[in-house]
């Protein structure tokens, strides 16, 4: 596999930062004043907030989640219990809930419509085919605030392939399974699952990335969209009324690309591979999958490539089987447990797991510094589910957790019962700075996060 790497990105004079790699592992250096730029330096305590949504699949064993009391000091569940060690990191919020991903007299499918609701708080069209409907999701909604400060708007990871079109559920695209990302009611955001493929995606292709190589790249690409222009330029000239309107809508995409390329070209990203292999497939291990996702994401985050990612652990309606815990039944299977005690604890096993990698996460966030304060410090990381208690399908009592952003921990919120799970989108959005006074079915910011 992997030795170490490290990573530095410059503008003038030393280092910024120095990153060194391990399997699953990722320390930063500090970010002391001597190694920046003079004229750097005194950005540090105004590091730019960011966005990340940690999703898990088909809901939870809710009875072995929900703490038992409300405040502060509450004592942890056995779902929980692995977030010991990062418990001042985050707060448990329950009475959230999607009323959107109800049936309202449409086709019974509880994953099909609550996936897509998870982020975009939307009543999806129930459909089998290319006609799908949803709304843009939270993450986008920042992501297009964020877009003229970042070289890419938004990085979308998960682990599982997505699945084959036609319906995954009943009456439902695949498409509503398969993410959670939405730009527009019509373009879903799929997943990056392969490694590999988000390192060529931030860093370009090639397993040894210098900085010549990085810029010339940059370089023809520049060249090619300056040849693309020139010829929409010409073609314009013999368009009709309509057509015209359909090439200014693809030159505005072109633009935007264009944007993005000059992003990339100001700033110097020296990348030091030497003993780094970039995996030429995916892993054959999850956790080692999932660790290598996130190692990259937060790369992403510290050089500022990006400000807004989601990251899946498993596509919805997953039926992973968790051999590694000794368990060979597929995870979606088991969320149906008719309870069952032996499948309710094969689930609240899997539970449990999927919060310890999340412990990992927060740990490995709130270790890397970030001008004066940490990566998790500046960052709001809104970890859920689409669905609660899993055997039931229920979207009216979900799973959430909110950590980092300056946010207190260590609390468990009781949201009164049916709180839109808007509302707390629409609070991470005001405090990131974007000017939104609605979202979705939201009534209001959730005050309760902040007091």
């Amino acid at each position: 596999m992997k030795k170490h790497t490290s990573l530095t990105r410059t503008n003038a004079g030393l280092p910024r930062r120095t990153f060194l790699r391990g399997l699953g592992t990722l320390v930063a250096l500090p970010a002391m004043e001597s190694l920046l730029p003079r004229a750097m330096a005194h950005t540090l305590e105004k590091r730019p907030k960011r966005m990340v949504v940690f999703y898990s699949p088909n809901g939870v064993r809710m009875q072995s989640y929900t703490p038992a009391t409300h405040g502060s000091n509450y004592a942890l569940t056995p779902v929980l219990k692995p977030l010991e060690k990062v418990k001042d990191k985050f707060s448990v919020i329950s009475g959230l809930a999607h009323y959107q991903a109800s049936a309202f007299g449409a086709p019974p499918a509880g994953h099909g419509r609550s996936c897509p609701a998870f982020l975009t708080g939307v009543h999806v069209k129930a459909t089998e085919g290319a006609d799908i409907r949803c709304g843009i999701s939270a993450d986008q909604v920042v992501a297009n605030y964020f877009a003229k400060d970042t070289q890419l708007s938004s990085l979308e990871l998960g682990i599982e392939p997505p699945s084959l079109l036609g319906s995954c559920d009943i009456n439902y695209s695949c498409t509503y399974t398969n993410t959670i990302s939405w730009k527009s009611p019509t373009q879903a955001l799929p997943a990056m699952v392969s490694p590999r493929d988000v390192f060529e995606h931030l860093f370009g292709e090639g397993d040894k990335i210098d900085e010549a190589t990085r810029q010339k790249r940059l370089a023809q690409k520049s060249s090619i969209l300056d040849f693309i222009n020139d010829e929409a330029k010409r073609l314009n000239k013999t368009l009709g009324v309509t057509d015209r309107h359909k090439m200014a809508q693809y030159l505005e995409s072109v633009r935007d690309v264009e944007r993005r390329i000059a992003k990339a070209r100001e700033a110097s990203i020296q990348m030091n591979l030497e003993g780094f292999t970039v995996p030429a497939n995916m892993p054959l291990e999850y956790e080692e999958h999932v660790k290598i996702m996130l190692d990259l994401q937060m790369l992403a985050l510290q050089t500022d490539m990006t400000r807004v990612s989601t990251f899946m652990l498993g596509r919805e309606l997953s039926n992973h089987a968790y051999t590694n815990l000794g368990i060979p039944d597929g995870h979606h299977a088991l969320s149906h447990h008719a309870n069952d005690p032996v499948k309710i604890d094969k689930l609240v096993q899997i539970n449990a797991y999927h919060m310890g990698l999340f412990a990992d996460y927060l740990q490995k966030m709130a270790a890397i510094p970030d001008g004066e304060a940490h990566l998790l410090d500046n960052t709001f990381v809104v970890r859920g589910a689409c669905i609660g208690e899993s055997n039931d399908h229920d979207h009216m009592n979900l799973p959430v957790m909110l950590a980092g952003g300056g946010v207190k921990g260590n609390r468990h919120i009781a949201a009164k019962k049916h709180t839109p799970m808007c509302n707390l989108l629409l609070s991470v959005m005001q405090q990131m700075g974007v000017p939104a006074e609605h979202f979705g079915d939201s009534t209001g910011p959730l005050t309760e996060l902040f007091t």
